[in-house]
């Protein structure tokens, strides 16, 4: 399996199962009936050099999986930034380290970007995220529920 992480801008043709992707899995946001535009939300991920920055992996040549580094993200934490977020891997791909290799890549690039710290909020990737050496920080309402918000020195 040769998997590879690369920025979303620079692999336009990824779009269309990223899209199908973020359609699935968030069905309630970026389905029929929800508010959200999932190709409209990747084609703002899809800078080169500054936020929000989209990467993606790509394993055997198929787009795999995504996490975006965001100015923004919790509206209870508008000053907090920036964020890991929109981290997602598909169903088919899971349990083989991708979303720990996407982690690692956006820490890299907001490292490089001068950023001391990252935070990031889930209610799905707690324990992957604390095995990154991520520190919980909080619980924060958020829609119909609450979400933990993590925090990692660069």
């Amino acid at each position: 399996m040769s998997t590879v992480v690369a920025l979303l801008g620079d692999h336009p043709e990824a779009l269309p199962v990223l899209e199908q992707l973020f359609e699935r899995e968030w069905a309630d946001y970026y389905g029929p009936q929800g508010p959200g535009d999932a190709r409209r939300d990747l084609l703002a991920y899809s800078n080169r050099d500054g936020l929000p920055l989209g990467l993606i992996a790509i394993v055997d040549g198929e787009p795999c999986g995504i996490a975006v580094l965001k100015a923004e993200s919790i509206p209870a934490l508008p000053h907090v930034s920036p964020w890991a977020s929109a981290g997602l891997v598909a169903p088919g791909c899971r349990r083989r380290g991708i979303g720990a290799r996407l982690i690692a890549a956006l820490e890299a690039h907001a490292r490089a970007m001068g950023y001391p710290e990252l935070h990031s909020a889930t209610n799905t990737a707690n324990s992957l995220l604390e095995r990154l050496g991520w520190t919980f920080v909080a619980r924060v309402p958020h829609e119909d529920g609450t979400l933990a918000v993590y925090r990692k020195a660069l």
